[in-house]
C-alpha cells in the first residue's frame, strides 16, 4: 500500500529545519512564501508540518541549483496554487534560457574561430577602409546602444581611432571584432574587469589560449545547470507525486475550495 504523506505523522518545525540543515526561522519563511503548503496548526497555535511539507523542501532545494532562488520560489507556488501548468511554463523558460546560453557560448567559439591563427592583429587593409563603422552603425550591429560602446571604451575593451575632421569615433575591423567578442561575453555573464585583459591578450597577439580557461569554465557551468535541472525535475515529479497521491494522474487539477 502507498505511503499517503497527508495521513502520516506530523512534525515539527524543527524536524523540518534539521532534516534540511536550516533554521526553523528559514522554514517558516518559505511557508510564508508559498514554497511549502500552509502548515496545520495545534490547538495551542503551533505550526505542525507532514513528510509532504519535507517533500516540498526538497523538491524547492533540488531546484533551487538549475533554475536559481527566484524561479523555484515561483514553481512551487505556482504547484502550491494548483497550477502545474504555470510551473511547468516557468520550467520551460529556463530550459529556453539555457538553450539560448549555449547558443551565446557557440557564438564566442565562433568568434574566437574567425580570428587569424594565433590572434595576430588584423592586416593593413582590414585596419582602415570601407569596413569602418561610426559608434552608431556599430550598436546597431550588435544591438546596444551607443553609450555602452562609450562604456566600453572606458574600460579598455575598444579603442576605437578619432575621425581628425570630424572628432567621430571610427571602428576599424580589429574595433569591430573587440567589440562582437566582447558583447557575447558580456551576454555569457562576464564582468567588464574580466573581458578586458582577455581582449587585451588578443589584441596583443598573444593568441587565444587565455579565453580556453575562460570558455572551459563556461561549458562546466552550463553542464552542471544542465545536471541540476534534472535532478529539480525529478525532485519535484516526487513532490507532485505526493501531492496527487494514489490514483490521480500528476499535475491533475484540484478543483477549487469553497
Amino acid at each position: 500500500m502507498r505511503h499517503n504523506p497527508q495521513t502520516a505523522d506530523r512534525l515539527r518545525p524543527v524536524d523540518l529545519a534539521r532534516r534540511h540543515g536550516l533554521s526553523t526561522q528559514a522554514v517558516r519563511n518559505y511557508e510564508a512564501a508559498g514554497i511549502l503548503p500552509a502548515a496545520g496548526r495545534t490547538p495551542h497555535g503551533y505550526r505542525t508540518y507532514t513528510p509532504l511539507h519535507a517533500h516540498a523542501l526538497d523538491a524547492f532545494l533540488s531546484l533551487v541549483p538549475g533554475h536559481g532562488h527566484g524561479t523555484a520560489t515561483a514553481i512551487m507556488r505556482a504547484v502550491n496554487r494548483d497550477e502545474p501548468e504555470e510551473a511547468f511554463r516557468l520550467i520551460d523558460e529556463s530550459h529556453a534560457q539555457l538553450l539560448e546560453d549555449r547558443r551565446t557560448l557557440h557564438a564566442v567559439e565562433k568568434a574566437l574561430r574567425d580570428l587569424r591563427p594565433g590572434g595576430a592583429a588584423p592586416a593593413a587593409d582590414d585596419v582602415s577602409g570601407p569596413g569602418d563603422m561610426f559608434v552608431g552603425s556599430l550598436a546597431g550591429k550588435l544591438g546596444i546602444r551607443p553609450a555602452t560602446l562609450r562604456k566600453w571604451e572606458r574600460a579598455g575593451l575598444v579603442a576605437p581611432r578619432r575621425d581628425p575632421r570630424t572628432g567621430y569615433r571610427v571602428y576599424n575591423g580589429a574595433d569591430v571584432r573587440d567589440a562582437g567578442l566582447a558583447h557575447q561575453l558580456r551576454r555569457g555573464g562576464y564582468r567588464l574587469d574580466r573581458i578586458a585583459p582577455l581582449i587585451a591578450q588578443v589584441r596583443a597577439a598573444g593568441g587565444v589560449e587565455p579565453l580556453a580557461a575562460v570558455l572551459c569554465d563556461w561549458h562546466a557551468r552550463l553542464a552542471a545547470r544542465g545536471r541540476a535541472m534534472l535532478a529539480g525535475a525529478a525532485g519535484l515529479d516526487a513532490y507532485l507525486g505526493d501531492r496527487d497521491g494514489p490514483g490521480r494522474p500528476s499535475g491533475a487539477h484540484r478543483p477549487a475550495a469553497t
